[in-house]
């Protein structure tokens, strides 16, 4: 039975017309970046047969080893923004500095994590691309609530693309047949409350005393929570996308201001979630409010559902501010 499809491509264009005065030049933009993400994804597929698992003998700016993989996504994607004349600059988490493209007239700023969950590479686990849209500012460090679109790709058992720009959340899946994302999951809506919690509970003796007090909380209860943890962000956001819960990846005794990234990970990851009608928490504020203070600032983040986001701030500012 014939089935209408809607492909990617074609959703952008659609979107754009709503536009007045689009210039057609975003739509371009994600395109080239459909274009990145299927590459990866066939590269993915084929790793253990190409001789690109494994580390390529160096560290990046945190000191993390560098996948071979990481290198061939972070290299595709950089060369896919600087060749498509759509870009002012980018900047990538495996790289130190911002790069403007010369001579570019472009009207966007992109800053992407090429490989999210790279520990997960040589185990053939989920990673992905996650990767977030701004407009071309005087000011490079702009907060998370100015973001046009933000994004990420989950190369998983099927290959997802998760898009959104500034309206509904919209999931695609790429067809292997046709060669490409097809819309699959429309106007994606979190639930209220989840059945899981993701956290890395091997740090449970670094985490301040709220965050423990939580953890029992929510595992003491009549109806306990299910730890689900995928050790890649991409993965463990799409799976509270679809079926609720909460994220967490806080402040340790170690890791005083978090791991994850701002730019490339906090910012579009919540703002996702904050458009498909979740929430997010960083410390006390909303983080899509934070004014950056570096290309590579760290943030303790909490996202998922609303209630249970909420639920976990009144552990936040009873430990805090004892109210």
């Amino acid at each position: 039975m014939y089935r209408q499809i809607t492909t990617l491509s074609e959703f952008v264009l659609s979107e754009e017309k709503k536009i007045k005065n689009a210039t057609g030049n975003f739509s371009l933009l994600i395109n080239s970046l459909d274009n990145a993400g299927r590459i990866i994804a066939s590269h993915v597929k084929r790793a253990g047969l190409v001789d690109i698992l494994g580390p390529v003998g160096k560290k990046n700016i945190f000191a993390d080893e560098v996948q071979k993989l990481d290198e061939f996504a972070d290299l595709l994607i950089a060369e896919t923004l600087r060749s498509s004349g759509l870009v002012h600059g980018f900047a990538s988490e495996e790289r130190e500095s911002f790069e403007k493209i010369k001579n570019s007239h472009g009207d966007y700023v992109v800053f992407f994590d090429p490989l999210d969950g790279s520990s997960n590479i040589d185990v053939n686990m989920s990673i992905g691309t996650i990767f977030s849209i701004y407009k071309k500012s005087n000011n490079l460090l702009q907060k998370g609530i100015s973001q046009v679109a933000a994004g990420f790709f989950l190369y998983g058992p099927s290959v997802i693309f998760i898009y959104c720009a500034g309206g509904k959340v919209n999931g695609f899946t790429l067809d292997p047949e046709i060669g490409s994302f097809v819309l699959t999951n429309p106007n994606i809506k979190i639930p209220l409350v989840g059945p899981t919690y993701t956290i890395n509970e091997s740090y449970y003796s670094r985490y301040p005393e709220y965050i423990r007090k939580y953890l029992s909380h929510i595992k003491e209860r009549s109806a306990p929570l299910t730890q689900r943890y995928a050790a890649a962000m991409v993965a463990d956001v799409y799976r509270i996308l679809l079926k609720g819960g909460i994220f967490l990846y806080p402040e340790d005794r170690i890791q005083k201001e978090g791991k994850l990234r701002l730019l490339y990970e906090v910012n579009p990851m919540a703002y996702i979630i904050n458009h498909a009608g979740g929430s997010s928490f960083s410390q006390g504020s909303n983080p899509l409010e934070m004014t950056p203070t570096s290309l590579h600032m760290r943030l303790p983040i909490v996202l998922g559902s609303k209630s249970q986001v909420a639920e976990f701030e009144k552990f936040y500012h009873n430990e805090n501010y004892g109210h």
